[in-house]
């Protein structure tokens, strides 16, 4: 594994960590604990072969994207190819899963300009999703949902302008009136034609689709956990919260949306009346099972990958 991405997991994990105290401090060490062993430990599998199969339908997205851009790769090396791109989790907006781009260009030899319009898509239909769903639980709950519906118009002009062909040749045009950019320009031509390619109304709208099922999976994991301490608990606020929660992460354009994502979850079940204790209990179980879950099997997959291309991946310049 790279010495660069080794760097990055254990920043992540000494922030996290920091993370962990400052939320200690605003409950209570002994009262956390004591919620999290209260916690039944026997639904923790049962979480993470949820979380598994999440990443399954993950994979499916990512190797739809392969399919529609004609990368010929084995289905075998696209698994272990998206799988290694978990470790790259706790990067800022997850840009680190260009990884999967080098991996790609490693094996078939495309330019990695080729595929990352793959992670830019990825997030795209990700994030469109979640606000969505979390637009739902805000009109439900008469939250303010006006800063959301801006969110999703933004969204929507944006791939508007991805699509319009002339506006991207507009600007790579433009680009290439400038001798320093010129080099590049076939980069961006590449980066351009993937990106609307892949947001056609067709591909976007299934991808969209699947989002929504990938999130409600992670939602209903969610949900396992708190409804294990308060009881009357609704699937749509539990939902609701969780989906703005990452919402907020997401833009904070932190490591895994770390300390944002914790933060605003903690201070909505806080907010729906649980214990501080609970809450950050809550809290901590649901991102051990998501993102650092994440982690741990793409670190794994990726360790497995290096050892079977015998490849090393120390001096990735991509993850840097």
């Amino acid at each position: 594994m790279g010495h660069q991405l080794k760097k990055n997991i254990f920043i992540s994990l000494a922030f996290a960590f920091i993370i962990l105290i400052v939320l200690t401090f605003y409950s209570d060490f002994n009262s956390i604990i004591n919620s999290i062993k209260n916690f039944p430990l026997l639904l923790i599998p049962l979480l993470l072969l949820i979380m598994l199969f999440n990443f399954l339908l993950r994979f499916l997205k990512w190797h739809y994207y392969l399919r529609i851009l004609k990368v010929n790769i084995s289905t075998k090396d696209s698994f272990m190819i998206f799988f290694s791109g978990l470790a790259m989790s706790v990067t800022p907006g997850k840009w680190g899963e260009l990884l999967k781009s080098y991996l790609v260009k490693e094996i078939s030899g495309e330019p990695i300009s080729k595929t990352a319009p793959i992670i830019f898509a990825e997030r795209m239909t990700d994030i469109i999703s979640v606000i969505i769903l979390a637009l739902a639980g805000a009109l439900i709950y008469k939250h303010n949902s006006i800063s959301l519906v801006i969110l999703i118009l933004s969204f929507a002009i944006l791939i508007y302008l991805i699509s319009n062909h002339k506006f991207g040749n507009a600007i790579i045009k433009y680009l290439a009136s400038f001798r320093i950019m010129q080099k590049y320009i076939d980069t961006f031509q590449n980066l351009y034609d993937g990106s609307k390619e892949l947001l056609k109304i067709s591909h976007l709208i299934k991808m969209i689709l699947l989002s929504f099922i990938m999130w409600i999976i992670e939602f209903f994991g969610f949900y396992i956990i708190l409804s294990n301490f308060i009881n009357n608990i609704s699937f749509i606020w539990a939902s609701f919260a969780y989906a703005f929660a990452i919402i907020v992460g997401s833009f904070s354009m932190f490591p895994g949306g770390l300390g944002f994502t914790e933060g605003t979850l903690t201070f909505f079940l806080v907010n729906k009346g649980i214990a501080k204790g609970d809450s950050v209990a809550i809290t901590v179980l649901i991102r051990m099972v998501t993102l650092w879950f994440s982690v741990l099997v793409g670190v794994i997959t990726l360790i497995l990958y290096q050892r079977k291309k015998h490849k090393d991946f120390s001096n990735i310049e991509i993850m840097k």
